[in-house]
């Protein structure tokens, strides 16, 4: 299908739809009313549909309207994104890569990953994010970022994954609990524990998990702290406030104040996925992906 409108009449589609007022869409564009109405006129003739209904009073979008809207802002999301990048090529930066983690990724295996990016590859630009799993999703799908590191396993139509680790869980005890000492633990030795956990906000598919286990071994956690971070999680722990699980990856941290006892069963892991999008993918991206599968082979 040939597209017969322009930019600027989509600008224009956009302007009023976020005001419904001809007058001041034409304002915010510096354009005349008349001429608005000119390029929205052309518009609605170029694609076959009415876009909005007008009265003397006020003005709506029509069905048409709000279907054509959503994917006018995704388009000049990536058009945006798009000049973006070739403004940076221009300006002799010849990459940019955008990476969004979560805590037991930035806690695990992602810093050396990005340690032998940034060496074999110092003219690309790397952003980092934080972001929780459930939001990278619809960030994935939305391409505001090129690559996710989240919880897996994870099924989305148009979203490749890579397990970049996956790691046991163990039992994170305040260093005078009397469970501290053992060699291993039970899920079930800890049914009469109280357990700090993430926020459901920051923490969703974990904390998920974690009541799966627990309610398949015979009990719910109850809950009684929680914390955004794991630098917080930690630190109640330290406190003697509860118990936590987490990732082995905390072994890389040193504190006195907690200790780690692995669980019994090694079917409790954790996996830390790398996630894109398969339409949207960049130079920067692929040589990324090529890093990702050498270091860590593994299966897609």
């Amino acid at each position: 299908m040939n597209i017969r409108f322009d930019l600027r009449q989509v600008r224009a589609f956009l302007a009023v739809a976020s005001t419904l007022h001809f007058k001041q869409a034409a304002e915010t564009l510096c354009i005349t009313q008349p001429a608005l109405s000119r390029l929205i006129k052309g518009l609605e003739e170029s694609i076959g549909a009415e876009l909005f209904t007008r009265t003397t009073r006020q003005v709506e979008l029509t069905v048409a309207g709000r279907l054509f809207l959503g994917e006018c802002q995704q388009a000049i999301t990536h058009l945006e994104r798009a000049t973006h990048l070739a403004q940076q090529a221009a300006s002799g930066d010849i990459g940019h890569l955008s990476i969004a983690y979560n805590d037991f990724s930035i806690n695990g295996v992602l810093p050396s990953i990005l340690d032998t990016f940034k060496e074999k590859y110092p003219d690309i630009s790397v952003d980092l994010v934080y972001m929780p799993s459930h939001t990278q999703h619809k960030a994935l799908l939305d391409h505001e970022i090129d690559v996710g590191f989240l919880i897996g396993p994870l099924d989305m139509a148009g979203i490749q994954t890579f397990r970049a680790a996956l790691e046991r869980i163990v039992v994170i005890l305040p260093r005078r609990h009397h469970l501290a000492d053992r060699q291993q633990l039970y899920i079930e030795d800890l049914k009469d524990e109280k357990f700090i956990l993430g926020t459901e906000n920051g923490w969703r598919e974990f904390r998920q998990y974690i009541f799966n286990i627990c309610i398949k071994a015979g009990f719910t956690p109850q809950v009684v702290q929680e914390a955004s971070t794991s630098s917080g999680i930690f630190g109640l722990v330290a406190a003697n406030m509860g118990v936590s699980l987490y990732s082995d990856c905390i072994n890389r941290f040193q504190r006195d104040d907690i200790a780690v006892v692995p669980l019994d069963h090694d079917d409790y892991s954790v996996e830390t996925i790398a996630a894109w999008s398969m339409s949207y993918t960049t130079p920067s991206f692929r040589l990324f992906r090529e890093l990702l599968e050498s270091r860590l082979g593994g299966e897609s």
